[in-house]
């Protein structure tokens, strides 16, 4: 069609041969309905299933950290957006409650959780995570239930 308007512009083109393209445009969109009628598909509108799979994989890192200055790495991966699984068992327990400490200072201004699951053994998550129920709830019925 647009070339036949350059061409009518120009002079080579004449209204017959516009008139042919009208036309055959009302065939198509004529044959086109039909085509979906007949339960054809739309090509337009199918999706890949791999399409609602993230790329960004959520991931969660395990630390047993030895010294203070561990907690700076442990840090570093709650703030790209990784959960920590932290164990302390390697640890005096000062330097655990230190760690601990600064560990819930950056959970607190990222708007995430830490919890404990277990002895010496804390999860820290950026806010994009979710946990449900509490681990230590379940040991402590396990306790009273022997």
């Amino acid at each position: 069609m647009a070339f036949s308007k350059i061409g009518k512009f120009f002079g080579v083109a004449s209204d017959d041969d516009e008139m042919l393209e009208d036309e055959y445009g009302e065939e198509q969109q004529i044959a086109d309905e039909d085509n979906l009628n007949n339960g054809a598909i739309d090509r337009d509108k199918v999706v890949s299933i791999k399409s609602g799979i993230s790329a960004n994989k959520s991931k969660i890192v395990l630390y047993e950290p030895r010294v203070y200055s561990d907690a700076k790495d442990v840090a570093q991966n709650l703030l790209s957006n990784k959960a920590v699984i932290i164990n302390f068992s390697r640890m005096e327990d000062a330097s655990a409650r230190r760690i601990v400490d600064f560990i819930t200072g950056t959970v607190y201004a990222l708007n995430g959780e830490i919890q404990r699951i277990g002895d010496k053994i804390f999860l820290a998550t950026p806010p994009k995570f979710v946990t449900n129920g509490k681990i230590s709830d379940l040991v402590d019925k396990k306790d009273t239930l022997s």
